[in-house]
């Protein structure tokens, strides 16, 4: 079992590690695919497809964006101190985005500018 403390990392910190293999999970079928590196060819395939990855299957929006977020935009009001556990308090995460996943609404700490 992985113990961000005894490996020295941040127990909090975002982990892109499986979305950096997805990448490349995503250029091996493309290449694949398209059989070279054609840029017009390569970024057609891209578009047009879905890829089964570590993540999930993937596909790109019109944009090159992802065609649904993955990456959870969360707050954490309330906290105090710096015990590390109160952050793993059941109802503690705000997800704010993606919408479909969203628990709450932005807390924003100061007082709206008075014109």
């Amino acid at each position: 079992m992985f113990c961000a403390a005894i490996a020295g990392v941040d127990p909090l910190g975002l982990y892109l590690p499986p979305y950096a293999y997805a990448e490349m999970q995503i250029l091996e079928a493309a290449v694949k695919a398209v059989g070279s590196l054609d840029d017009a060819k390569f970024a057609d395939h891209i578009q047009k497809s879905t890829f089964d990855t570590v993540v999930g299957p993937i596909t790109f929006g019109n944009r090159g964006e992802w065609a649904e977020p993955r990456i959870l935009f969360v707050q954490y009001p309330g906290i105090q101190g710096g015990d590390v556990n109160q952050f793993k308090q059941a109802g503690r995460a705000v997800i704010l985005h993606p919408a479909r996943f969203r628990s709450g609404e932005l807390r924003v700490p100061f007082e709206p500018m008075k014109h």
